[in-house]
């Protein structure tokens, strides 16, 4: 069987090579990389399942690396790893289209933990589909395939997206708790994953407005509930 390819960019030796070998001894394919300009190089020429991004990098900063690596490539799980707590940038990592964001000194479990989520695959059931695709109103959601469409645009999501997304549709027009939305996606009901969730409902709203009958809203103090029709 393949092994997963992870690309993981960090300036710090110590802490790079310590993780590098604690992935490798789980059973990852680790490519280690110490700057922006090296990390884009080596995603340019080879495939690789996620990238694991230290924000503070010499050369080019981890969100500038996010920034290429979405142009070439709009699903590929990305991970950001930061000293940085600050609310602010948090957001500004998920909105250039990372997928998550670990706040330093993280444990390797809690790493190990991410990955996973991002590279399971749940069969995808009901709504017509064993090929994974749902109608949600009049747009048509190919999860598989993380892709949305619309009446006039195609909008490619990334990996975070495509499973709430998934989430909300499998679960339509039921009010969904944050706390279960937040296990079933991020894997814990974190206050900084709670964040993350906020930003990413209203990246979807943005992608589902072309249709007036397909919201997600919010209730207050419970959740949220994606309602079509």
């Amino acid at each position: 069987m393949k092994k997963t390819s992870i690309l993981y960019v960090e300036d710090d030796p110590y802490l790079g090579y310590v993780t590098k070998d604690n992935l490798e001894l789980r059973g990852y394919e680790v490519t280690f990389c110490k700057d922006g300009h090296q990390a884009l190089e080596t995603f340019n020429s080879s495939n690789f399942d996620l990238c694991i991004l230290d924000v503070m990098l010499p050369k080019l900063d981890g969100f500038s690396v996010a920034q290429e690596i979405r142009k070439k490539d709009e699903h590929i799980p990305l991970i950001f790893l930061s000293a940085k707590s600050m609310k602010e940038d948090r957001i500004k990592g998920l909105t250039i289209g990372g997928d998550d964001y670990i706040t330093k000194p993280f444990s390797i479990d809690e790493l190990v933990l991410k990955i996973e989520i991002f590279l399971k695959r749940n069969k995808v059931t009901g709504n017509n589909i064993a090929k994974g695709e749902f109608r949600i109103g009049k747009l048509i959601f190919h999860a598989t395939r993380q892709i949305l469409e619309t009446e006039t645009e195609t909008f490619n999501l990334t990996s975070r997206e495509t499973e709430l997304l998934k989430f909300l549709v499998q679960n339509e027009n039921i009010v969904l708790k944050k706390e279960e939305i937040l296990k079933e996606v991020w894997g814990d009901d974190s206050y900084f994953n709670s964040r993350s969730l906020d930003v990413f409902i209203s990246k979807l709203r943005k992608y589902l407005k072309s249709d007036p009958g397909v919201t997600i809203n919010n209730i207050h103090g419970i959740g949220f509930i994606l309602v079509s029709g």
